[in-house]
């Protein structure tokens, strides 16, 4: 099973957010019918670490380690306001990703993030080697967007700031191809 963990923004962020992007182009295109590949808002998420495939029987083990780092921040907390806000992409062409970026208590997360890392790793489940980069997909419009329309959209994210929220659940979350996403467990912080 394909695993990876993420913080969830809460409805009302995701909400302000997609208002803001349904009136950049990207939103107009896709409301056109132009296949942006927008993502669902139920599915936005900032990834904290990307397990790959993990045999079933290790489920338990990932879990018991992602419960002891989510018990160790809750001994010793610390407020982690995040905002979404400002914009960005990555790659150029049929690879082009559009994403927003996540602004505040930034520190707060990359530290859980380096947590899970380092909780999964003490079990032997390997994570993705990526620098953490704290951001949230919003579309994969690939080359079906023209670079100055997609350069346009990100100069009117510039100045986007959303609601402040704070980073109060650790969740696993299983990537399937159909139907999509599947939260297995959810950790207060």
């Amino acid at each position: 099973m394909r695993l990876f963990t993420a913080v969830y923004p809460p409805a009302e962020a995701i909400e302000h957010l997609y208002a803001r992007v349904a009136g950049l182009r990207l939103g107009a295109a896709s409301a056109t019918g132009t296949n942006v590949r927008l993502v669902d808002p139920t599915r936005a998420h900032l990834t904290l670490a990307f397990l790959g495939e993990v045999e079933p029987v290790r489920l338990a083990a990932v879990q018991r380690a992602l419960e002891s780092v989510a018990d160790t921040v809750r001994a010793d907390p610390v407020s982690s306001v995040l905002r979404l806000g400002g914009g960005g992409r990555f790659g150029w062409g049929r690879g082009t990703v559009l994403w927003v970026d996540v602004r505040g208590d930034v520190a707060c997360l990359a530290a859980l993030a380096g947590a899970v890392r380092a909780g999964l790793d003490a079990i032997g489940v390997p994570t993705d080697e990526k620098p953490f980069r704290p951001h949230l997909t919003i579309a994969r419009p690939g080359d079906r967007m023209s670079h100055a329309d997609i350069e346009s959209d990100l100069t009117a994210l510039d100045d986007y700031l959303g609601p402040p929220w704070p980073a109060n659940e650790l969740v696993l979350v299983q990537s399937r191809p159909t139907p999509g996403y599947r939260r297995l467990a959810t950790w207060a912080l």
